[in-house]
């Protein structure tokens, strides 16, 4: 089987590539197919996160064991599109080189049978380029309230803090 997905760049204009790669691939083929396609050397950390039908993040599935070794991660390597994406579970959210946060869509958007003659992965299509820079993202954590921002503190204030300036 062969599984066509649109990858579309978290910005505000309209960057998305359709790649086309086999069912059976790995997490890994298609994070290296992602990359090449977008104009990325690869060469950065990257993950997969599953996603439900309003984009919430959830499990990670990791390019490489960054952990302490005291809890299972899910490797790309080890992870088959096959058995993490389905017609109803078919969105992934996508984070390449986690310093600049590039971040992407990536929805399945069909199921097809594989056609002799043709290599896979293969890009269908391309639609915008990208910028220079990530796209800047503004991070809010669920049931935050607003807070005093600190721009609005005066040095005077800090007085108030009970810092005492003699600790070492």
């Amino acid at each position: 089987m062969i599984y066509k997905f649109r990858i579309i760049l978290d910005a505000d204009e309209d960057i998305f590539r359709d790649i086309e790669i086999e069912a059976s691939s790995s997490l890994e083929d298609f994070h290296n197919s992602i990359t090449q396609a977008f104009g990325f050397d690869g060469m950065e950390m990257a993950s997969f996160y599953l996603s439900d039908e309003k984009w919430n993040q959830g499990e990670e599935i990791s390019l490489f064991d960054m952990g302490d070794g005291t809890s299972d991660v899910r490797l790309m390597n080890e992870s088959f599109l096959e058995d993490v994406v389905t017609e109803e579970n078919n969105k992934l959210i996508y984070v390449y080189d986690f310093f600049t946060m590039w971040t992407f869509f990536v929805e399945l958007a069909e199921i097809s049978e594989k056609e002799d003659g043709r290599s896979y992965p293969n890009l269908l299509f391309a639609h915008g380029n990208l910028p220079e820079q990530a796209p800047d993202k503004q991070f809010e954590s669920e049931g935050a309230e607003e807070t005093e921002s600190s721009d609005e503190m005066d040095i005077e204030d800090y007085d108030d803090l009970d810092f005492d300036e003699n600790w070492n």
